[in-house]
């Protein structure tokens, strides 16, 4: 392959919403273009005009925007190409390819009752084929298949595959009310956009061969096909919504991130080495067509999970931010700047203990909420602080208060400084220190915590915490 030869194409219906299934092979095509330079083409299959709808067409290009797979061009819709096809069945009617047939559908359903009742592969018998007929009320148009021979092609995950010719019938082209045939439309868009690599699931095996005839009767070059293996459920069964799959636009309101479902799905069917985690760089490096893998890969939404931690882990605050901030709002929908400031120093101590973008917003409110709102367990506060504990609190306070710096290192050195001086345990400081700055038993590093705070909402969490405690006992 060249840098110039590649153009793929990602066909979606829109009678749905983008799942995961249709999301990797957008993706698989996507690479492989964008790997060699070449070109990314979108085609919504719209010609279902009963289940076709613009919410679905909608949602999934606001998938594609968020999985970040940008196509060249226009997006191309089957609705409006009618006249294209046309002209593309005039030309097989003249050159005697294709051929007006008025057998009516009971008819056709006769034949292969009759074909099914002989043991044989149940098919239209071609009784119009010679007939020459004409359009007319109720005529479709067909194919003049092959009736021997083989139909065969090598494709980029299975390999070489062939069809005897004698299997495929006369299949229409045109149906009767005028609307063209999937895989006549198919054809034809294919040619005309130019698109040399076909990338699909291994469902559209079977009609591959029905297009290859097409694609000859036309005398136009085939395109390199590529089927991969559908995605299961971990028992092995066609994955469904019981084995936690969902839509793209769900795994975006989950709080998953795009480069994370990126990364999984492609490992869903394609390898580089042992390598688990990509970015998205080298996933367009990497990716080449090869190493797609022939047998079916399994989902498992808690690797999913894992992917999603794990990339979250590696991002920066300033990339984090923008997808953050609408989990942030649904708690603080008035976010200021110096907000967002205060945001960013705090995702780094959030980010080790999180597997979702939901999971960040929601640690980090703790550390958002200001001192006088911030809620507290006036019964587990009196327990934090018992004995030692509000003592403890009540001089360090006045320490931190003294600092000249209030940075990361000069926080530690004073809390490691006051717990060596007093001869005591860190754990008769560090579980009252916690609840009183942050109202929970768990958390960041303490002095990560001060320093992404400052000093000044530090120390009035403290004079709010010791001030409840000593209220409390009073």
């Amino acid at each position: 392959m060249t840098d110039t030869t590649v153009v793929t194409r990602f066909a979606p219906s829109p009678t749905g919403h983008l799942h995961i299934g249709g999301a990797r092979t957008a993706i698989f095509c996507w690479l492989l273009s964008r790997h060699f330079g070449g070109r990314f083409l979108l085609r919504i299959e719209d010609t279902d005009t009963e289940r076709s709808k613009q919410e679905y067409t909608d949602s999934i290009l606001a998938s594609m925007r968020w999985l970040g797979l940008d196509f060249d061009g226009e997006a191309i819709y089957q609705r409006q190409r009618f006249d294209l096809y046309n002209q593309y069945i005039d030309r097989l009617l003249e050159a005697g390819h294709a051929y007006w047939c008025e057998c009516t559908p009971e008819e056709v359903e006769a034949m292969r009752e009759k074909a099914r009742a002989d043991g044989e592969k149940p098919r239209y018998d071609g009784r119009c084929r010679s007939r020459s007929l004409g359009p007319g009320l109720g005529h479709a148009v067909r194919l003049k298949a092959p009736l021997q021979g083989v139909v065969a092609f090598d494709d980029m995950v299975k390999g070489h595959v062939s069809f005897e010719a004698a299997e495929l019938d006369d299949m229409i082209l045109r149906r009767a009310d005028g609307a063209p045939t999937y895989n006549f439309a198919v054809v034809v868009d294919d040619v005309t956009m130019g698109v040399s690599h076909v990338i699909r699931g291994d469902d559209h095996v079977n009609n591959t061969p029905r297009q290859i005839v097409i694609y000859r009767a036309l005398g136009e070059k085939l395109p390199i096909f590529g089927h991969v293996p559908m995605i299961l459920g971990p028992d092995r069964q066609k994955l469904s919504k019981r084995h936690g799959a969902k839509a793209v636009i769900d795994y975006e309101k989950d709080g998953l991130l795009p480069e994370a479902l990126l990364n999984y799905l492609v490992r869903l069917g394609w390898s580089h080495g042992d390598q688990e985690l990509f970015s998205r760089k080298e996933l367009v490096e990497f990716f080449d067509g090869a190493h797609l893998s022939s047998a079916s890969a399994a989902f498992d939404p808690e690797k999913l999970l894992w992917v999603n931690a794990q990339h979250l882990r590696m991002a920066k605050p300033d990339e984090l931010l923008p997808l953050l901030l609408p989990f942030l709002r649904s708690h603080y929908p008035n976010l200021s700047d110096s907000d967002k400031s205060l945001v960013l120093r705090c995702i780094p101590l959030v980010q080790p203990r999180v597997s979702t973008l939901m999971e960040v917003a929601e640690h980090l409110c703790p550390l958002l909420t200001k001192a006088a709102d911030l809620a507290y367990d006036q019964a587990a506060l009196a327990k934090a602080l018992q004995d030692e504990g509000l003592g403890c609190v009540q001089e360090l306070r006045q320490r931190l208060a003294g600092l000249l710096a209030f940075d990361r290192e000069a926080v530690r050195a004073c809390i490691h400084g006051y717990v060596e001086e007093k001869g005591i345990k860190f754990k008769a400081l560090g579980p009252p220190l916690r609840f009183s700055l942050l109202g929970a038993a768990d958390g960041p590093d303490l002095a990560d915590v001060m320093a992404a705070l400052g000093r000044e909402e530090s120390l009035a969490r403290l004079d709010r915490a010791i001030s409840l405690c000593v209220r409390g006992t009073s």
